[in-house]
């Protein structure tokens, strides 16, 4: 469905038991082929895919922009994003090591070596269909794994073009399949229960993470999850406001907020509080809500109708504890699923909007009378992905992003992935690091060998 206008784009099959089943049959089939292979092939394999998707570039953004509601710069922006797993990884296939060294007792030598865990099962999210599919896909098959990937029901024609850009990049029949299903957890139940699948990568909500490792713990599949968030961005007294608020208007409305490292609550210090709202409010009024196809849109829509009423439920809340609109506040009636940019003042801090991750475009901001306030009410939360620090002394901001119990800190800037940092969160945020030369290291077992030579 697209988002735009709430007309069909396409039908696409629903996986079957018997699907699945064919699929890791294919993957187990192909996985010796794929891991014996010289690393140098695989590598090529991922670097063709990286040269086709720049070739494509204009292609894969339109179908974003269509099934997900991306504006052109943010589909743009992914499609090259995307692409960088690709090359990243390409490079990091020759680069799989191992370790030789002697035991401290003198009796033998110990030496290890790597392997492919083995078949993989990819759950990718909605929000960025073809970065969280490259960014498993490309470290999956640099390590020699074999692969099924199930899209979100929302976004499957990404990942279908995906799969075929792959096949004409020379990956072979079996090693990347691509299963449309809106029976998720039927689907997960099937593959999961199959004894030739060994790896997880499940990028969504927490709670169905949570679901996720208690039926992988039925055969200890080994799992990566990269789970929810609930960013703070905090402003410290003596930060740089234009910076600032540049740096806000990328953490909070990149992919009009729809992103698990979103800021998702603005911890702002009392002495810098009005201006940062003004201008805040200022930048976000200005942006233009409007289709996603259309080339001068700079909002587009959310996803669905249901996350547009979410978000509406959430900030009706808000105001209703106290909070002030100074810009949006409410879904755009008619077709399509839209709601406008929009800033809360005097946001409570034990509401929805501050505890629980909010995906859409709502910035509420909260007082912090100083820099340790700010950090115990960053800290008081399950989650720990991504979070923010904006001060005018780098040493202070630096102290302070060590002090967050998160994965990334975006450290006077509101940009921090990179295809080539590790990618990941802590507490409840997941487990395993996506991206960067820790990335490779989710698909690989260790082997040791104690030697006498």
């Amino acid at each position: 469905m697209n988002p735009s206008n709430g007309k069909t784009i396409a039908e696409v099959p629903c996986a079957t038991k018997a699907d699945v089943s064919a699929a890791v049959e294919a993957a187990d089939r192909a996985l010796p082929r794929w891991w014996e292979r010289a690393p140098r092939d695989r590598a090529e394999v991922l670097r063709a895919a990286y040269e086709l998707m720049v070739a494509e570039h204009d292609v894969i953004a339109s179908i974003m922009r269509l099934e997900m509601g991306k504006t052109a710069a943010d589909a743009h922006a992914e499609v090259r994003y995307a692409a960088e797993f690709f090359r990243w990884f390409s490079e990091e296939t020759v680069r799989v090591g191992g370790s030789l060294r002697r035991a401290p007792s003198g009796n033998n030598t110990i030496l290890t070596v790597h392997r492919p865990v083995g078949v993989s099962l990819l759950l990718t999210p909605w929000n960025f269909p073809a970065a969280m599919a490259t960014r498993k896909i490309a470290p999956a098959l640099a390590a020699g794994c074999t692969m099924v990937l199930k899209p979100a029901e929302d976004t499957p024609l990404t990942a279908l073009y995906l799969a075929d850009l792959l096949g004409r990049a020379g990956a072979p029949e079996g090693v990347v399949s691509v299963l449309p299903t809106d029976r998720p957890a039927e689907f997960v139940e099937w593959a999961l229960g199959d004894g030739r699948v060994r790896k997880l990568s499940f990028t969504g909500s927490t709670p169905v993470g949570r679901r996720l490792v208690a039926k992988s713990a039925d055969r200890i599949v080994n799992c990566s999850l990269e789970l929810g968030g609930n960013a703070p961005f905090i402003v410290l007294d003596d930060a740089d406001l234009e910076a600032a608020v540049d740096g806000a208007m990328f953490a909070k409305m990149r992919n009009g907020g729809q992103a698990c490292t979103a800021a998702n609550r603005f911890l702002v210090h009392t002495a810098v509080k009005h201006e940062f709202t003004e201008r805040l409010t200022e930048r976000m009024a200005a942006l233009e809500l409007g289709p996603a196809t259309d080339d001068t849109t700079k909002l587009g829509p959310v996803i669905n109708a249901k996350r547009q009423y979410d978000i509406a439920d959430r900030v009706t809340e808000a105001i209703a504890d106290g909070a002030v609109v100074h810009t949006g506040g409410a879904p755009v009636e008619g077709p399509g699923c839209y709601f406008p940019a929009t800033v809360l003042g005097e946001v409570d801090r034990e509401c929805r909007l501050a505890t629980e991750e909010t995906f859409g475009p709502v910035a509420p901001i909260i007082e912090v009378a100083d820099e340790n306030d700010a950090v115990r009410l960053a800290n008081a939360t399950e989650m720990g992905l991504a979070a923010y620090v904006y001060s005018g002394n780098l040493g202070r901001a630096l102290s302070v992003g060590q002090r967050l119990e998160c994965g990334m800190v975006g450290v006077n800037r509101g940009a921090i992935s990179d295809p080539a940092a590790p990618f990941g969160g802590m507490k409840q945020s997941g487990l395993g690091r996506e991206g960067g030369f820790e990335g490779i290291n989710e698909y690989l077992e260790t082997t040791y060998l104690a030697a006498h030579w």
